[in-house]
């Protein structure tokens, strides 16, 4: 994650302004060593939950709030303020950083108050990776292809952390599993690749500020997208079968996985949720009332314009 200071300003971290070069420009694989370990007896701990942008993701969202038994509004207005996800318009949230010392909200000199419950972006910490997944080809009959993922895995090394002078030995694979990594990315996968998709576009296209609303909602708020889901015509208006329609009921990780195809399928197209038939034709009909109107007005408008000028050729 970046290191960028909230409010758009860039804050030394360390001393030090951001600083590219400490990533390790050598690519890893799950197999690759890696000397590593972080405790309260190194002397640094806790130095890197400062000063730093958390983005939060959904599942994040969901276990923090779990975690500290309040509801997702309290949780977003409490302990997050607003921004702008990869440089795109897709809206999302980051922790709130003290004021005081510019630290997470949750860290204490004794460590991490919710740290079983920590951010991904907390998680992954020295090892970063890096995922080509492409998306939004679609095949000759438009369904979306999915293609296989190249991903690969880096080292980010600061001068401030001491975490590399310890003696534990582990493998890139070992190191992710023990932090709980691979978890996460399963949970987080279809959310970041709606983000992804959203900033392969550039400037070419804008989203409307109702599907940044919606966006933003079922990204940070899962018992509101229950609501829309059950109280109002959703399910009148797409095929859900009565298995899935039990389990996202009940199941909030399921149902936050269902709200990322619901994106998916209203912000890019994607074929992942059937609309009924009926309201396809109740659809078709009302665009095609829409136009035969058009026509009708435009005839009307050309014939006061041809009566006026017969008007106006009479009168000379």
């Amino acid at each position: 994650m970046s290191e960028a200071g909230q409010g758009g300003k860039e804050k030394t971290i360390f001393g030090k302004e951001k600083n590219p070069t400490s990533i390790v420009p050598r690519k890893l694989s799950l197999e690759s060593p890696l000397k590593f370990r972080c405790h309260p007896g190194v002397r640094c701990f806790t130095a890197c939950c400062g000063g730093i942008k958390i983005v939060l993701t959904p599942y994040d969202i969901l276990q923090l709030t779990k975690r500290l038994g309040i509801p997702a509004h309290e949780f977003l207005h409490r302990y997050t303020t607003p921004t702008y996800l990869e440089n795109t318009d897709m809206p999302g949230v980051i922790i709130k950083l003290r004021e005081e010392d510019n630290k997470c909200p949750f860290v204490t000199p004794e460590g991490c108050t919710v740290y079983t419950d920590r951010p991904t972006a907390c998680r992954y910490y020295p090892v970063g990776m890096a995922d080509f997944h492409e998306g939004g080809t679609r095949d000759k009959d438009g369904n979306e292809e999915t293609k296989e993922e190249e991903k690969f895995f880096f080292l980010v090394r600061e001068e401030h952390c001491k975490g590399f002078e310890e003696d534990k030995q582990w493998t890139i694979g070992e190191w992710r599993a023990d932090q709980g990594v691979d978890v996460r990315d399963e949970m987080n996968k279809d959310w970041l690749r709606l983000v992804m998709r959203r900033k392969s576009f550039g400037g070419q296209a804008t989203l409307s500020e109702q599907a940044k609303r919606m966006f933003f909602m079922a990204s940070t708020d899962i018992a509101t997208f229950r609501k829309f889901v059950f109280e109002s015509s959703f399910l009148d208006t797409y095929e859900i079968d009565e298995e899935t329609i039990a389990s996202i009921r009940e199941d909030d990780v399921q149902l936050m996985l269902f709200s990322f195809k619901y994106l998916a399928a209203t912000l890019f197209g994607a074929r992942v949720l059937k609309i009924r038939e009926e309201k396809i034709k109740a659809k078709i009909a009302e665009i095609k009332q829409r136009q035969d109107e058009s026509v009708l007005q435009s005839i009307r408008e050309y014939e006061e314009l041809k009566a006026e000028m017969d008007g106006s050729k009479g009168g000379k």
